[in-house]
């Protein structure tokens, strides 16, 4: 965040380092094994909140850094943010394209679906009122696993139940096939953060850059979706597909932008309340 924040703050003068006040109630849970790969152990963190407000949603959140880098922390305001307001959130990790490729993190997000839908008594939710969001190319993963939640690809078993309730896409891309979208994240070859996660550059890896390509898999048993964009086109590159699309359905889709923000907003003050507010009013227009 830190590498972030220095890049960022001399143009935006707006933003600040957030922080993370707890209210009385609230817990967290550090660090839950979801999942075991080999000895390879995968963790989940779960901000749980006060009894007298919560809600019955659970809300998992895919960290991003290209594919390659990022940690579960970084979603720590947003997670408690939206404690706060009710929501019982889980922040998994999954293994990076350093450690192993395309599918290998879908499927472990994916399982870690599974364990919250398990232990939903655990944390007094409902198993089928689960949200899936992300941010960057967390976004774009969460927005592939909720459109693709039929397609075994991106499943440790082809029988396991990963649907999930509602997809909150914070500036993920959601087709790589687009001109805009090639345009960025082919643009370095083989050496593109895209190209070392999926195998290759789009004219090499061509199978993979469309089977990860969230717009492709939209149907009519697609979940309601909210795309928060930071106004940077091309992180929501397939938006205008995906939205027709899901509208035509029957299905509930919003879209919203900020103006003037770093593309990674929702980690910083003032941006991150408004996520949280927009997430929070997406979700209860549900209800």
């Amino acid at each position: 965040m830190s590498q972030r924040y220095y890049a960022y703050y001399e143009e935006y003068p707006d933003l600040r380092w957030p922080t993370v006040q707890f209210t009385a109630g609230q817990e967290v849970a550090f660090d839950r094994r979801y999942k075991l790969v080999g000895d390879r152990e995968l963790h989940l963190d779960v901000f749980i909140p006060s009894a007298e407000i919560a809600k019955s949603r659970g809300i998992v959140l895919v960290h991003g850094g290209a594919w390659r880098s990022g940690n579960k922390s970084h979603f720590y305001t947003l997670a408690n943010l939206l404690s706060q307001r009710g929501y019982t959130v889980f922040l998994p990790e999954y293994r990076l394209a350093p450690e192993a490729k395309y599918p290998a993190g879908l499927v472990d997000i994916n399982d870690a679906i599974l364990w919250v839908k398990a232990h939903a008594s655990e944390f007094e939710i409902d198993p089928s009122q689960i949200v899936l969001g992300g941010g960057s190319s967390g976004g774009q993963m969460a927005a592939l696993i909720a459109y693709g939640s039929d397609n075994d690809t991106f499943k440790s078993n082809p029988d396991d139940d990963t649907h999930v309730s509602a997809l909150i896409d914070l500036d993920g891309v959601l087709d790589f096939m687009t001109p805009l979208a090639l345009q960025h994240e082919n643009a370095a070859g083989s050496n593109s953060p895209a190209a070392l996660w999926l195998g290759g550059e789009m004219e090499k890896a061509t199978d993979h850059w469309k089977a990860a390509s969230a717009a492709s898999y939209v149907s009519a048993h697609s979940p309601a979706t909210l795309i928060i964009s930071s106004g940077q086109a091309r992180f929501t590159a397939g938006k205008e597909e995906v939205l027709p699309a899901l509208e035509g359905y029957g299905i509930r889709a919003k879209y919203f932008e900020f103006s003037n923000v770093p593309h990674t907003f929702w980690l910083f003050d003032p941006y991150v309340n408004e996520v949280a507010d927009l997430v929070d009013t997406f979700l209860t227009d549900a209800e």
